[in-house]
């Protein structure tokens, strides 16, 4: 069984303040600390982030991911809000040109070069 020696210094792992090195230097494998121990593990990333004044590496990479999804759903929100404005732009035009359509349809059947027959008086 390894462990931490007594210059306190790691000897299993990197030494990295990590579930994983944690579970190297307890001679445990990680999934057991991360799936049936999740007290310990909380417990670890809470002495970590109060002893060394540090936000942990994997709370820091899930913080950055958090911020670049936010900005992602920030954008695409923005992108909808732009295709709701431009399909209500495109069917409004649509209704402008059906109706001019109609319009000039309506002037083809009458042409000016036709000329009504006058009634005839019998």
């Amino acid at each position: 069984m390894t462990s931490i020696g007594a210059s306190g210094q790691a000897t299993a792992s990197n030494g990295s303040l990590t579930v994983v090195a944690l579970a190297a230097e307890a001679d445990v494998h990680r999934m057991a600390l991360l799936k049936r121990h999740v007290d310990l593990k909380n417990e670890f990333y809470e002495r970590v982030r109060a002893e060394t004044h540090q936000v942990p590496e994997t709370e820091k990479r899930l913080r950055e991911t958090v911020t670049k999804l936010k900005k992602t759903i920030a954008n695409q929100k923005a992108e909808i809000e732009e295709l709701g404005q431009q399909v209500t732009r495109l069917a409004l035009a649509s209704a402008v040109l059906t109706q001019e359509n109609d319009g000039q349809a309506e002037r083809a059947l009458v042409s000016d070069n036709v000329i009504p027959f006058a009634k005839s008086i019998t």
